[in-house]
């Protein structure tokens, strides 16, 4: 049976699991479940094995490994590193051919001089390589359009089908047992927890069949492809997954190609010998099919289809239409088609076969729907997985579910990683389209969506757009880049002549580093550090945990000591929640409101999930209050002698010591002021119902007019806190790392004379305190540009003859140290302050050293003025 703890459920295994989908994420998981003990596996799918008449029947295959994503990268490599050498009737399973990307432009290339970065980060073998050798590894391409290429040699082609039939057969040797032509009806469960599957026979179509029968089930896994949100609605989710059209066609046999592998042997119809290729900058993709060439297109308009509108399986038997291959619409791959003749002439004058429009799944960020249902205990999920994460997905799973543990970062895995109240099916289809229309894009930093906006503003949103606010989205939510009334600060006499105590440093930016950004972040930087700016914390997420046990509640799920005396102020605490293998779940700051009540700075809809899904049980609430409240974050020397006359409570430092709170009226408005900061400098954030925040923000910028008050948005906010060295979880840490490893030590309490309730992982940690890397802070000359998340880290001098031994969790131009300033993953070993290192940029390598953080008041004089 299923077993719940307060972070994971645990599966015997023993436990009776039946997964829904027999494509090439179910086989893989019944097969991996099967390999790691498991003993009691049912795999079951509507149609015919194996080729089930979901999109892993006609997926073309592609895995490039390379993303910007290392979790991503990490289950591509795994899909490979499981299915090669593998055959099935003596075919195999993958082609490892390699990959190419070619660039026809200039800005092109230099994307793959950014991918270049992320292959050596990941450890993925990859080169430039010039148009000489674009002719060497692809005959005919012609290069006189081509300006180089990424070559990454590892990269394959998925024979989708044939991975499916050998992962069920072993599954089933194993003992599994595999059901096609069968479809799961409805998700049997009894006091919110899985007892069985009611199946049907999906049959011949029109002929009889056997009676809707009840298989008992512990544990279902929903596999279910295109077909996985309403699937997922059994198990109570609402999964943000669409179905969209994806035009692909074959051209005729093209004479030029040999259609034979490099010894001679001949292809099979389905295989190809040379790498696959990527034309990013015409949204396509293409390879050989044995003598033919088989094309994919993503520079068409997004076609979104209504999951209504999905056929099954009993359709296809019936009238031989496949529910994933739709109509073909050749107007929409016109230009495709046009581009490959252009980079490609052997195929210019051919005629395109076997054309269809074929049906994937596309999410709001592109990553998949992974992990347990909050509602449901024994409902998992596996949706939105394409053959490139496919075999890698499914190892996690089987890991997660049997162990608890799933051995990598899950965050931007997990499908409760989105707000419940963003998906409607206007916003999942909104999303999904625009995922779709931007799959071969480049992605710059601090770039937003564009559709979908406005869902959630904050009271002071009106005021941050008169005073020209530059928005970004994130969570749904409208937050400030910088505002463009603050131009007027380059005017302002004292940051003219540098005589501000505090002066900074205006960075000369590339081309790359100027997008989404404006200098005017500088300015704002200035202000708070000289005088004071408003914030819009608003859309950190909030939550109340109260009732009966809530203390008792928070000291199992938090590393730090919790249980601290509520007086004439209220303790706030910084702490981490850890899974039980001692990875870092998340970083909260807990703000003790009375005996049994608390609010809670999470890191979002994953920590209410989770501590939501904890609180089970316990008779402890746990209330997102986020929308119902705001924050404002006041910030800076001035902060003080802004808020004092608006407050009716003694806002002194004494008054109100650091990490301290207190409920009060400021001009008039009930609020709970805490005194943190974020951006390392004297204020407070400011709480208050939403109904209030108007007010309040007017009368903080009243007040603060004489004292050059302004509000400042997040490129200022993140340079600050880079400089402050606070970390961002999910960026910099995640549950791969330990607090130590972390530099987070200081939240964790393991003597019981401190902390007597052990908290969750506390063992695995003490056993395990490291894991042999560090995060470090790294500093760099300002000119030398801004390294993105991803950036690859070598020691000083071994760039180019060794591998690298690190990557950048982050970084930011440093405007009052003058410095770049960022973060960085290295083993143990070299992370020694003074230690040289290089990281990769595009084709630059910048000269960075370790430094002790943080680099800018390291003392912290500031926030305790």
């Amino acid at each position: 049976m299923a077993t719940t703890s307060t972070t994971t459920s645990t599966i015997d295994p023993a436990a009776r699991i039946v997964i829904v989908g027999a494509g090439v994420v179910g086989a893989a998981l019944a097969d991996e479940l099967i390999l790691r003990g498991a003993s009691d596996v049912t795999l079951i799918d509507q149609g015919p094995l194996y080729n089930t008449g979901g999109s892993s029947s006609h997926a073309p295959g592609f895995v490039f490994q390379t993303n910007a994503s290392r979790v991503m990268c990490t289950l591509a490599q795994r899909t490979l590193d499981k299915l090669d050498g593998l055959e099935l009737d003596g075919a195999p399973l993958l082609d490892r051919v390699g990959g190419l990307e070619i660039a026809t432009t200039a800005t092109q290339y230099a994307e793959l001089e950014r991918r270049l970065g992320f292959a050596r980060a990941w450890g993925v073998p990859a080169e430039l390589v010039g148009p000489e050798q674009v002719a060497a590894l692809w005959p005919g391409l012609d290069t006189d359009l081509i300006i180089g290429a990424l070559h990454t040699p590892t990269d394959g082609a998925v024979h989708a089908p044939r991975a499916v039939e050998f992962q069920a057969r072993r599954a089933a040797a194993g003992g599994a047992t595999v059901l096609g032509l069968t479809r799961v009806t409805e998700v049997l469960t009894d006091e919110g927890k899985v007892t069985g599957v009611i199946v049907e026979d999906t049959g011949d179509y029109g002929d009889a069949r056997e009676a809707p029968r009840t298989l008992p089930a512990d544990i279902v896994v929903t596999c279910g492809g295109i077909w996985g949100h309403p699937l997922a609605t059994a198990g109570g989710l609402r999964v943000p997954m669409h179905p969209m059209e994806h035009g692909f066609a074959w051209t005729t046999p093209v004479p030029e190609l040999p259609g034979t592998r490099a010894d001679g042997s001949p292809l099979r119809p389905e295989e190809p010998s040379r790498p696959i290729v990527r034309h990013q900058a015409a949204g396509m993709y293409f390879r050989e099919f044995g003598n033919r060439i088989g094309i994919g297109a993503y520079e068409h308009r997004p076609i979104p289809l209504d999951p209504a509108d999905l056929t099954d399986t009993a359709h296809m038997l019936a009238t031989g239409e496949h529910p994933a291959k739709r109509t073909f619409t050749p107007d929409d791959f016109a230009a495709t088609m046009e581009e490959l003749g252009r980079v490609l002439p052997a195929v210019k004058d051919l005629e395109l076969t076997d054309e269809f429009n074929g049906v994937f799944s596309f999410t709001p960020d592109g990553g998949p729907m992974l992990g347990p249902s909050p509602h449901v205990d024994g409902f998992w999920c596996a949706q939105a997985v394409w053959v490139t994460q496919s075999a890698g997905v499914a190892q996690v799973m089987a890991d997660w579910m049997l162990t608890g543990d799933p051995g990598i970062d899950t965050h931007e895995l997990d499908h409760t990683r989105f707000d419940p109240a963003l998906l409607s099916n206007g916003w999942i289809r909104g999303r999904a389209a625009e995922n779709y229309d931007e799959v071969y894009d480049v992605h710059f930093p601090h770039q937003s969506t564009a559709v979908t906006r406005g869902l959630k503003t904050s009271p002071f949103h009106t005021r941050m757009e008169q005073a020209g606010a530059v928005f970004a989205e994130h969570n749904g939510w409208e937050r400030p880049l910088w505002h463009d009334s603050n131009l007027a600060l380059f005017e302002d006499p004292a940051f003219l002549d540098g005589t501000a105590e505090v002066p900074v440093t205006i960075p000369k930016k590339d081309a790359w580093g100027r997008v989404n950004w404006s200098p005017v972040a500088a300015a704002e930087a200035w202000a708070t550090r000289n005088r004071a700016a408003v914030y819009d914390m608003t859309s950190l997420t909030r939550v109340l945990v109260r009732g009966p046990g809530a203390t008792a509640f928070l000291e199992r799920q938090c590393t730090n000591l919790i249980d601290k005396p509520v007086g004439r102020t209220l303790p706030v605490v910084y702490s981490l929640m850890l899974d039980e293998s001692g990875g870092i779940l998340s970083d909260v700051t807990v703000t003790r409101l009375g005996d049994e009540e608390y609010m809670l700075g999470v890191n979002g809809a994953l920590d209410v999930s989770r501590l939501t899904r904890a609180a089970q049980g316990t008779g402890v609430t746990v209330d997102d209050i986020t929308t119902s409240t705001c924050c404002l974050g006041l910030w800076g020397p001035r902060a003080r002698d802004i808020l004092t006359p608006l407050a009716e409570d003694d806002i002194s430092h004494e008054g109100l010591k650091y990490f301290r709170a207190q409920t009060m009226f400021i001009a008039g408005v009930p609020v709970l002021i805490q005194r943190v900061s974020y951006v390392g400098d004297l204020g407070w954030e400011i709480y208050t119902p939403a109904a209030h925040g108007l007010h309040l923000w007017d009368a903080v910028m009243r007040a603060g007019a004489p004292h050059g008050l302004v509000p400042a948005g997040r490129l200022a906010f993140n340079s600050l806190r880079t400089e402050k060295g606070y970390i961002s979880w999910g960026a910099d840490v995640t549950r791969e790392n330990t607090p130590d490893d972390a530099g987070l030590g200081f939240a964790v309490r393991t003597d019981p004379a401190v902390k007597p309730t052990s908290f969750i992982g506390k063992e695995a940690l003490l056993a395990n305190p490291t894991r042999g890397r560090r995060l470090v802070t790294v500093t760099a000359r300002s000119d030398a540009g801004v390294p993105e998340a991803g950036s690859p880290v070598w020691v000083a001098g071994t760039a180019g003859t060794a591998d690298p031994v690190g990557y950048v969790t982050g970084a930011d131009a440093g405007y009052v140290t003058g410095l770049t300033v960022g973060t960085a993953w290295v083993p143990t070993e070299h992370s020694a302050p003074g230690t040289a290192l290089q990281i990769g940029r595009f084709n630059r390598l910048i000269s960075a050293t370790v430094v002790t953080g943080p680099v800018d008041d390291p003392a912290g004089l500031r926030i305790r003025r």
